[in-house]
């Protein structure tokens, strides 16, 4: 049962929710007559390596529609007023995304040409609102790293100052992500922050799939994928220290001092894992899809593009 009269103590959650509730810009403060700064080449090299980060607003914006009941129905009043301003941040993102594309004129990576789109997204959608949140500090993080790239070395440009915008925006999800899973962790089981572990390693080899393939558009712009990957697993390393999920008592980790910077993460070990072991087939999307079409990744699903890659 909702509750009529919820416990709306102050909170971190609740000053967040402010602080999103205060943020004012729209597409409309955007100087769309700024300069792309991009050739033709580039400009399709933006639009391909994009196209996960693209993929991301619009999945987290509706799996937030999804996840806001739960946080309802477990009494958490503040994390609820929160996720709505956290829903008109992802609406924000995905339309000057939209309009984005369209000012570069080419369009996103179709998604029978990079599946992993499809299988990270759909990891992404699994379980209950904390697996949900933690899956969003990992897809927040990776989106991170990307904006701070363009908001530094092509600020005056259009995407640059889009880029500085959205971050703003990424700060305050990053910190809801981090207090709710303190939250959230010490209640779990051993068992669950395990699952909570091996998704962030499942998702961190979707990425690097997703880099072996966008690694020359990378090149096209002016950086290193793999560097840029190294950096978003390296956040996600600290970012479980800080929230318990590695490291200390609560953690099950090693006992590893949480305020240490992780050790450097051996970015072609994991690809020799990944090419080691089978990858989780297309199909397997298109089996757990229980169709209701309240997500992207139904209406993905039920395309004629993703039936023909799974032979149906």
């Amino acid at each position: 049962m909702f509750r009529l009269m919820p416990d709306l103590s102050d909170d971190l959650l609740l000053r967040l929710y402010h602080k999103g509730a205060h943020v004012g810009w729209t597409s409309d403060d955007i100087d769309w007559q700024a300069p792309v700064e991009l050739s033709d080449r580039e400009s399709e090299a933006l639009a391909r390596v994009l196209s996960p980060v693209y993929l991301g607003e619009q999945s987290a914006m509706l799996g937030a529609a999804n996840v806001l009941p739960q946080l309802a129905l477990a009494g958490e009043a503040t994390g609820q007023l929160y996720l709505s301003t956290f829903l008109l941040d992802e609406a924000r993102h995905f339309e000057v995304l939209t309009r984005l594309y369209h000012r570069l004129q080419h369009d996103p990576i179709a998604i029978r040409k990079l599946p992993a789109m499809l299988r990270y997204h759909h990891r992404l959608r699994q379980g209950d609102r904390v697996d949900w949140v933690f899956g969003i500090l990992v897809s927040d993080l990776f989106a991170k790293q990307f904006y701070q790239l363009f908001s530094k070395t092509r600020q005056d440009a259009l995407f640059g100052d889009m880029s500085q915008r959205i971050l703003i925006d990424e700060s305050r999800h990053q910190a809801f992500c981090d207090e709710y899973l303190s939250r959230a962790l010490p209640k779990l089981s051993p068992q669950r922050r395990t699952a909570l572990r091996d998704m962030r390693d499942e998702l961190l080899r979707i990425m690097q799939e997703m880099q072996d393939a966008l690694g020359a558009d990378a090149e096209v712009l002016g950086f290193s994928g793999d560097d840029m990957l190294a950096r978003v697993a390296h956040d996600i390393e600290m970012h479980s220290r800080r929230i318990g999920l590695d490291g200390g008592p609560d953690g099950g980790g090693s006992g590893t001092d949480p305020s240490r910077d992780p050790d450097p993460v051996d970015l072609a070990a994991r690809r020799a894992q990944r090419e080691k072991s089978q990858s989780e087939p297309l199909q397997s999307a298109k089996d757990d899809c229980d169709g209701c079409g309240t997500c992207a990744l139904a209406a993905i699903c039920e395309s004629r593009i993703v039936r023909r890659a799974v032979g149906r």
